[in-house]
């Protein structure tokens, strides 16, 4: 049973390595090949598990809180890797892109090296986090152009 005084802080390395792994998973994999040869620093990359392809089912929810349904089926690709001094770091991404799970596993266990850790969130996940916020402003933005509000509108009738 989950209680609320349970709940880890929003400063706990729980949920920073939560946030950094959402960040890893939505990234671009040049984007991740890139920065891990800039902070890597030769680490080799040993693979545990995969990455191996699948699919999982996508639900939804009528009106964001109604009742759940099964929207459809999504690949993903998931990958467990161990770095050469101990570290395990896990992924799954959406898609088929196997380099790129790799890449995610790798930046995860990276970041739960302490003297690594400071460099991965200003270098990798602060700069993928800056350019999905952009992205997001971006299609509110155009979405936001399109918007019609039907209450001005004249119906014809006196």
């Amino acid at each position: 049973m989950h209680r609320p005084d349970d709940t880890p802080s929003p400063s706990s390395p729980d949920n920073g390595r939560r946030r950094a792994v959402s960040a890893f998973a939505k990234a671009d994999a040049a984007f991740l090949c890139e920065a891990w040869g800039k902070l890597g620093g030769g680490r080799e990359i040993l693979p545990l598990r995969g990455p191996e392809a699948g699919l999982v089912m996508v639900r939804g929810r009528a009106g964001g809180g109604g009742a759940p349904f099964n929207l459809g089926e999504a690949s993903v690709t998931r990958a467990s890797v161990r770095l050469d001094e101990g570290p395990v770091g896990h992924a799954m991404v959406l898609g088929r892109d196997g380099d790129r799970a790799t890449f995610a596993a790798a930046f995860d266990a990276l970041w739960q090296v302490e003297a690594a850790r400071e460099g991965v969130e200003s270098e990798v996940v602060a700069v993928l986090e800056a350019a999905l916020a952009e992205a997001d402003r971006e299609r509110r933005s155009e979405t936001e152009a399109t918007r019609v509000d039907f209450f001005t509108m004249m119906r014809g009738e006196d």
